[in-house]
């Protein structure tokens, strides 16, 4: 009996001492007991960073290029959102499809309210299930975008509105020429500071630096409210946003606002219908003919001119042209031409303003476009 306790007594110590040679665990508890993995198979494959989401951003838009804002239009994107992303909720994704771009390879990028938000995973799945094959998605979404933008954001038509409506505590700033363009119509309650007399008119800004400033301009193709919200920002404004869509997107959804009274004067060589235009037929036929005829200056900046233009014209942003006005030619007619009539007005008038004996001088009317073939397509506004 004596030698059974030995025996066992020795397997004990033995045992214990081989526990802590080898390393004895403990079963794990329930509450110890390792948690699933989370669930990451939503997540789409092709993810990209603010860096690369800034460097698509222009304006306008190339048309192979879609930035998309997949949250609910009315409680987020109306609010605030990417300027030049259009809104395509991942809720409506199914009917909205015709509004992505014929072109398959055409790069879609879908953003939403950040790392935990599904929306633009979702939607650029979905897009890629349609056959696009150039799709990404920006994860970190709006509220990064917004960091390094500086609270630099876009805004839609209905949140005008509402703003209009209820009296809101903004400051609502038409960046078009004053005469060309504001006096003609424009969004009530909106004041002009033309992004030409910007620095000029700096007096016109409120004094507190924290009052909203919503800047439009002539759309899509515009950049004179997106360049006046920037030189905000840069004074110090930290609420600057900009309603990218504008004053035609205003007039399509509430009609056209009343015009101001202005005191134009008189051109005395004008083939168009507007003051200082010129005939679009007539500019069709010079251009095709006999563009040298013609003093052809293109007012657009420098990126929009290398983009496509005349080969006959002279890239001449308008943002200079003051200081060159002097050197502005006599011996044979002068057309400004732009985008959308905007810039090339302005451009008129301040020639009208600084060199009142020219006046064989004239503006193009309307929305020019080129083509990759270099062949470029002229509508009219409507009347």
């Amino acid at each position: 009996m004596m030698r059974l306790k030995k025996r066992l007594g020795l397997s004990f110590v033995i045992g214990l001492a081989l526990a802590i040679v080898i390393g004895y665990t403990t079963p794990p508890l329930a509450s110890d007991a390792a948690k699933p993995a989370s669930d990451t198979s939503w997540k789409f494959h092709d993810i990209v960073d603010v860096n690369f989401v800034m460097q698509q951003i222009k304006v306008p838009m190339p048309e192979d290029v879609m930035i998309i804002d997949a949250r609910p239009k009315r409680v987020k994107y109306d609010k605030g959102h990417i300027p030049m992303a259009v809104s395509i909720p991942d809720s409506q994704f199914a009917k909205m499809t015709d509004q992505l771009p014929k072109d398959k390879n055409a790069l879609l990028i879908f953003y939403c309210g950040g790392l935990k938000c599904k929306l633009s995973h979702k939607s650029a799945a979905k897009a890629e299930k349609l056959g696009y094959t150039n799709v990404k998605v920006f994860a970190e979404g709006f509220p990064r975008y917004m960091k390094v933008a500086g609270n630099y954001a876009g805004v839609s038509a209905d949140w005008v509105k509402k703003q209009i409506d209820k009296k809101a505590d903004i400051v609502l700033i038409d960046s078009r020429p004053k005469r060309k363009k504001y006096n003609k119509g424009h969004i009530p309650t909106a004041i002009s500071i033309p992004d030409m007399q910007f620095d000029k008119l700096t007096n016109e800004l409120p004094e507190d630096k924290n009052k909203p400033l919503v800047f439009y301009c002539g759309g899509f193709k515009c950049k004179l409210s997106h360049k006046s919200a920037k030189k905000a920002i840069a004074l110090g404004y930290t609420k600057v946003k900009v309603f990218a869509a504008a004053y035609p997107a205003w007039k399509a959804a509430y009609g056209e606002a009343a015009a101001s009274s202005t005191k134009a004067g008189k051109a005395q060589l004008k083939a168009g219908k507007e003051e200082g235009s010129i005939d679009t037929e007539t500019f069709k036929k010079v251009v095709k003919s006999s563009p040298e005829s013609i003093y052809l200056i293109d007012v657009r900046d420098p990126d929009e001119f290398a983009g496509g233009s005349f080969t006959t014209a002279v890239n001449m942003p308008v943002d200079t042209l003051e200081e060159k006005i002097k050197t502005l030619p006599t011996d044979k007619p002068i057309v400004f031409i732009c985008g959308t009539g905007a810039r090339s007005g302005e451009s008129f008038y301040m020639v009208q303003d600084l060199r009142p004996e020219m006046k064989n001088v004239f503006y193009l009317e309307g929305e020019l476009t080129f083509n990759k073939d270099g062949s470029f397509k002229i509508t009219e506004p409507a009347s």
